[in-house]
Formats: structure tokens, C-alpha cells, sequence
């Protein structure tokens, strides 16, 4: 009854609340059609400008049939354009309604416009909006096309499926060294052929290790005797029934995450019969590799080569087929909405965050995000480190020179560049080699040692072929 009373007294406020405006001739109108949503789980507050309605701010609740209201109202306002603020997942219906009418909508990042003292309530949010994205100020987040999306929704709850499932298999091993059944100390993965056989073995009330041993698979490392000695244990109830659920609860992760396979392999599948078929055939393989583990086992280079229009991101060292599904179900394929690499690798936040004030440099540090596909990236960076490859010599270069962190960011925006220019169209990637890359580092650097002792008056002279410079005057 409280929630009502606050909520109508809330409604009541906004529909007397009157816009003020901007002052004339302050700044230019640019979107002169602007309106401003603050997004709420209860009610999103509205305002128009301040002509085009007596009631300029409207509050709305967030069912369906008010978000109807509301895009009518806005259209009856000749609104083209809305900016919409949101601190959660409220502002999804409402995202998705108004595109659907022909509304133009910017989703705006709160932080870029909380700083401003004195307008903390929902109303003068909203009006703060309004007059802001009249004046062209705000940017809008970057989303993908509606189809991308859908790609990316289905990978996102995948991975959350892995994690959970990651969960359980912890749970599993926890329940097994409280009944001091040390299996993880003679398999690599309890999740394996050997370890899941005999996990289910357990469970279903087989104890015995001669029985349980019998598993083994020909491959493991492990001998028989070291895997009944594994298996010998103190079994509990209590810990029984934990291990008996966690594996259930796992078998149905693995399943539901089987599920979501099938729809990622249907939704590109779609996307890539709209695309025109590619020019050129699938190159080979890079790298001769089998799926890994939570891997999706249909054919995903095939499909992203179609989706792409012939641009292959796991020729690009690092990438493998999962990561590049991944990491266009994050970016898209069009990189049109970045002007440039640069203006890419800044939205990753892999570049340099320059604070300058005064003429001085106040901090460089890179901005810490929550963006998937830049933690994607330095997942990536972080596999070549032991590589022989043009990446690999480079991180190891930035790695000997600053420190590991800094080589990951650092390799992780040349990853970066190379996969916008190959969504681009623009490249087509082939590794060099780690040999080429240091003849590269060493002619440059001889380059910029000769320019400096020009600079300070020497010379540099080979004393021979094989040997290194000097300095003479």
C-alpha cells in the first residue's frame, strides 16, 4: 500500500512539473526533435520539449501496455530522437518498442552525465537529458545490429552456463576430498573419460577401488594401483548425496549448454544466408587443433567466413574459432561505427587514457572497463607469450622492457588493430615470423641509433658484418 501511495505521488509530481528549457541563444538546437528518459524499474520519466505539450515531463510505468503509451506519446509529440539513460537492464523493452516505431535512440552511459550538482531526482534527470541531447552533447553506447545481439545473448549465457558448471565440478572435487578420495591427485580432470566414469560410479553406490579403477583409460598416466590407492576412501551420506547432486546438476548444465550450441549454429547459419557468398574460398587452418573443452563442436570457422564476407580472424595468431565467435558477438561486423583503429582500440580501452592539464601529462594509465571483448583480448595476448611468432617476439619485447601487465594491454591492442582491419577488409593476415619481426626491431633500432649520433656528431662504423656497431667521431 506504501509502494502505491509513493508511486502516485510520484506520477502526480512529474505530470505538474513544467521543463524549463534551455535559455535562447545559449547554444544551438542540433536535435530540435529531442526527448530524455530516465529508465527506472518502476516508472520511466519522459520529457519533451517544452512546446510540444502543457505536460512536457510525463512519468510511465514499465508495463508493456504503458511503453506502447509512451512511444505514442512521443510520436504525437514529433519526437525523432531520444536519449535514454539507464543504470540496469530496464531500458531493454523500452529500446527495442521505440526502434520499432522509427525513434532514434541513444543509449547514454551514466556516468558521463552524473557529475552535475543538483540534479538528483528522476525528473530533472530527464529534462537534463532532453536539453543535453538537444545541444548534440551526448554519445550514445555502442550496441550491435538486432541479429547480432541475439548472437550475443546466446554466447553470453553460455559462458554463464560454463561458469556454473565450472562451479559444480569444484563442488564435485570438494565433495570427494572430504570423503578422502584423493582422484584429482592421480587425473588431470575428474571431468575426463576416466574421472567422470568413475564419479557416476560412485554416485550411483559402487565403492569399491578395484572396481572403480577399471576405468582407467589407456591414455591416463596414472597406473591401476595408483588409482585404487586414490580410491580408497572414508564414504559419507551426507557427502555422497552433495556429489550425487553437484553431477546432476552438471549433466544438466552440459546439456542446456548442448542447447545453446544448436541455437548459435541456427542464428548463423541465418545471418550468413543473408550475406553474399564469399569470393574466395575458406583458407586453410592456421593451426591444426581439436575443439577444446566448453568449446561448441559444429563448424564455426565455415560460418563466420561466411558472416564476415570472407574475412577469417583465426588466421590472426591467438584466435582461435570460439574466440572469434566470441569476439564478433561482441563488436558486430561492421566497423564503420569506429572512424579508425584508434577510435576502436579507445572504446576497448586498450589505449593510453592521456589526462592532460596545464601542458603536463597528469597519468597515461589505461581506464579499467568491464568490456568482454578487450578481456577476450588480453586472454588472447596472454597465449603468446611462448610463442614463435611475430606477436609473440613483440609481447616478449614489451614484457622485457616494462612488465608483464603492461605487455598484455600493450599486445592486446596490436590484437586489436589487426582484427578491425581484417573485419575491415583492409588486410588479410599472415604471420611473419618471430625471426622477421626482430630483424624489423633491429634494423629500426639501428635506424634511430645512426639518427642520434648524426644528432651528437658521430658516425657509426660496423668493425664486421656479424658484429655490432660503434660509435666514432
Amino acid at each position: 500500500m506504501k509502494n502505491k501511495l509513493r508511486n502516485k505521488r510520484r506520477s502526480k509530481r512529474a505530470r505538474s512539473h513544467r521543463a524549463k528549457g534551455l535559455p535562447a541563444g545559449l547554444m544551438q538546437r542540433i536535435n530540435p526533435n529531442a526527448a530524455g528518459i530516465d529508465c527506472g524499474a518502476q516508472h520511466h520519466y519522459v520529457a519533451v520539449p517544452a512546446e510540444r505539450d502543457e505536460q512536457a515531463v510525463r512519468a510511465f510505468s514499465t508495463f508493456t501496455a504503458d511503453l506502447q503509451a509512451l512511444a505514442d506519446w512521443l510520436e504525437a509529440c514529433e519526437v525523432d530522437t531520444v536519449a535514454m539513460e539507464s543504470t540496469g537492464v530496464y531500458w531493454m523493452a523500452l529500446f527495442e518498442i521505440l526502434q520499432s516505431r522509427g525513434i532514434e535512440v541513444v543509449l547514454v552511459n551514466a556516468r558521463h552525465v552524473k557529475n552535475v550538482p543538483g540534479r538528483k531526482s528522476d525528473v530533472s534527470d530527464c529534462q537534463w537529458l532532453q536539453q543535453l541531447h538537444t545541444v548534440g552533447l551526448l554519445r550514445g553506447s555502442f550496441r550491435p545490429e538486432a541479429k547480432i545481439a541475439q548472437v550475443r545473448a546466446y554466447v553470453r549465457h553460455r559462458q554463464m552456463l560454463v561458469e556454473g558448471a565450472g562451479d559444480y565440478v569444484r563442488r564435485m572435487q570438494k565433495a570427494l576430498v572430504q570423503m578422502n578420495v584423493h582422484l584429482h591427485n592421480v587425473l588431470s580432470d575428474i571431468t575426463g573419460v576416466t574421472g567422470l566414469q568413475i564419479v557416476r560410479d560412485i554416485a550411483a553406490g559402487v565403492h569399491d577401488p578395484v572396481v572403480l579403477a577399471q576405468h582407467r583409460d589407456p591414455r591416463c598416466r596414472a597406473s591401476q594401483t595408483e588409482i585404487e590407492a586414490s580410491l580408497t576412501g572414508y564414504y559419507r551420506p551426507e557427502h555422497l548425496c552433495a556429489l550425487r547432486q553437484c553431477l546432476e546438476l552438471y549433466d544438466a548444465h552440459q546439456r542446456h549448454i548442448q542447447e545453446c550450441d544448436l541455437e548459435i549454429e541456427r542464428v548463423l547459419q541465418d545471418l550468413a544466408a543473408e550475406q553474399p557468398a564469399p569470393t574466395a574460398p575458406l583458407p586453410r587452418a592456421r593451426v591444426r587443433r581439436r575443439a577444446r573443452d566448453n568449446e561448441p563442436r559444429f563448424e564455426v570457422r565455415e560460418l563466420l567466413y561466411q558472416l564476415t564476407g570472407g574475412a577469417d580472424l583465426t588466421q590472426i595468431d591467438s584466435i582461435g574459432p570460439f574466440a572469434a565467435l566470441r569476439l564478433i558477438a561482441e563488436v558486430g561486423t561492421d566497423m564503420s561505427r569506429w572512424p579508425s583503429a584508434h577510435h576502436f582500440t579507445s572504446w576497448l580501452t586498450l589505449a593510453p587514457h592521456n589526462k592532460i592539464t596545464g601542458g603536463k601529462l597528469i597519468s597515461s594509465k589505461t581506464p579499467r572497463s568491464a568490456n568482454r571483448a578487450a578481456a577476450l583480448l588480453r586472454i588472447c595476448a596472454m597465449s603468446l607469450a611462448r610463442s614463435s611468432t611475430a606477436l609473440g617476439a613483440f609481447y616478449r619485447r614489451m614484457a622485457y622492457r616494462t612488465d608483464k601487465p603492461t605487455a598484455i594491454t600493450a599486445t592486446a591492442r596490436k590484437l586489436a588493430i589487426l582484427v578491425y582491419r581484417v573485419l575491415s577488409g583492409t588486410l588479410v593476415y599472415q604471420d611473419p615470423g618471430a625471426s622477421a619481426y626482430e630483424a624489423q626491431h633491429r634494423s629500426r633500432t639501428l635506424n634511430n641509433l645512426r639518427t642520434r649520433a648524426q644528432r651528437l656528431g658521430f658516425q657509426l662504423v660496423a668493425l664486421h658484418d656479424d658484429e655490432p656497431l660503434v660509435a666514432v667521431s
